[in-house]
């Protein structure tokens, strides 16, 4: 599995502001049906109730907000990137400003997990996290995140 499989170009934004993490949801919701004709309310409503369970704030500025929803057809993913940091509740209550979302289909299984891994694996590389934070353009931001597995093909 690889990055540039899951998370489309247009699926990837950087936005300015943003004052709640309910806000947040409401912004990856409306990624989600721009991006792959999930509807904005269900992607929503799944993310929240997925942080009911507990926070995906993991630290050093990352969030990785996730759920499950029977509307999905494959494991998809979104980025955004905050201009301003938000409060998230992150395990080291730091505020978050590098969102990666995850949207799996309900009987994904394995594939999310693995999903799951490979993003957590690329964010916690700091030379990926310093070039997303420096860059706003939605293309370079997708390069970053895909270029890594691009050189390892080769």
């Amino acid at each position: 599995m690889q990055l540039g499989n899951i998370l489309k170009a247009d699926a990837v934004k950087s936005i300015a502001s943003c004052t709640s993490k309910k806000r947040l949801f409401h912004d990856l919701g409306e990624l989600a049906e721009a991006s792959y004709n999930l509807n904005a309310s269900d992607v929503i409503e799944a993310l929240l109730k997925r942080e009911d369970l507990g926070p995906t704030g993991v630290g050093q500025g990352i969030a990785l907000p996730h759920a499950r929803m029977p509307e999905a057809n494959n494991v998809v993913g979104l980025f955004l990137r905050l201009e301003k940091p938000l409060d998230f509740d992150a395990v080291d209550r730091q505020p978050v400003d590098l969102v990666f979302a995850l949207i799996a289909p309900e009987d994904a299984g394995v594939d999310h997990l693995k999903a799951l891994a490979l993003v957590s694996r690329t964010l916690r590389d700091q030379a990926v996290c310093t070039k997303l934070r420096a860059n706003s353009e939605t293309n370079t931001l997708h390069a970053i995140l895909t270029e890594l597995e691009a050189s390892q093909a080769a």
